[in-house]
């Protein structure tokens, strides 16, 4: 008894007009893409790696680049400027992403709610985000003042003699900035919450009432877990923002009173800018983005011994 073998179909061979086609859909995916690389490589991967290259160098607008090692980081972490500056920037950022985390989980919490208007107090708190940081630091300025404020006034109402400073007085300028950027922030991650309290499963809160647990039980064991990617997006985003913020300050203190203000990405500038020396505010920028990357890192750390 014989066997006869079934041939096989050919492959099919792409045509000459599927070639093309394919040659053109990888060149229109290229025009999207290449515009948003050009802009990268020249606006932030070039001024980069430049910045490295001269936080090593000494240069001013008035002399060539010149190799000088170490000397910046040397003269930079001998500065009292310097430690300043971090310690403000440290203080801030203290200051800015936990009250920031909190009353955002907190008003996504009251208007994770189906009713009547709701979306109109949603808007109404995001609404601080897209405007104007400039005129955001401008009234709160006005609010902050310390013989005509209202806040003062209000102070003065319910007996308190001696009401704050505020971004007059060196103890009390910075809580005036964390204020203000708590203020206008929270709304943006509150829409975050707001999104992450919305994924989760109403099962898991009526197993959990089912189960006789109190509001605070089913928000420390349900919502608190449930939440743990959106928290961990929040921290990173809230500590990197914190450590480069620079406008805000700039426009309601300048740094002070004094240099109780005065933060590492505004120190960067009055080097660069101000003084000229942009080799030395490059070696502050350096350590500025070592200290931003390791602690990114330790987060991600943290966040990955968490999930297993």
């Amino acid at each position: 008894m014989t066997t006869e073998t079934i041939p096989q179909a050919p492959a099919p061979v792409q045509s000459r007009g599927n070639r093309k086609q394919a040659r053109r859909n990888t060149l229109i995916g290229w025009t999207f893409i290449l515009p948003n690389f050009l802009g990268f490589l020249a606006f932030t991967l070039i001024p980069v790696v430049a910045a490295f290259a001269l936080s090593f160098m000494e240069w001013s607008s008035f002399s060539a680049p010149k190799w000088i090692g170490l000397a910046n980081f040397e003269r930079m972490f001998a500065s009292d400027s310097f430690w300043i500056a971090l310690r403000n920037t440290v203080v801030y950022a203290l200051g800015h992403v936990p009250l920031t985390m909190a009353l955002a989980l907190l008003l996504a919490m009251l208007l994770n709610r189906k009713l009547k208007g709701i979306g109109f107090f949603r808007v109404a708190i995001f609404f601080p985000y897209i405007t104007s940081l400039v005129a955001v630091a401008v009234v709160w300025n006005m609010l902050f003042s310390p013989d005509s404020g209202p806040i003062n006034q209000f102070l003065g109402a319910i007996g308190i003699a001696n009401p704050p400073g505020w971004t007059s007085s060196s103890d009390w300028a910075m809580p005036a900035v964390i204020i203000t950027s708590v203020w206008r922030d929270m709304g943006y991650y509150m829409v975050l919450y707001l999104a992450g309290l919305q994924a989760i499963p109403t099962e898991l809160y009526e197993a959990a009432e089912v189960d006789g647990a109190s509001a605070w039980q089913r928000f420390w064991n349900v919502t608190i877990p449930s939440l743990r990617p959106t928290t961990f997006f929040v921290v990173v985003m809230l500590t990197v923002s914190s450590f480069k913020v620079f406008d805000l300050i700039v426009v309601m203190t300048n740094g002070g009173p004094g240099r109780s203000t005065t933060v590492l990405s505004q120190l960067i500038y009055q080097e660069g800018i101000g003084e000229g020396k942009f080799g030395y505010s490059s070696a502050i920028s350096l350590v500025l983005f070592i200290i931003v990357l390791t602690v990114t890192v330790l987060q991600f750390k943290i966040q990955q011994r968490r999930e297993r």
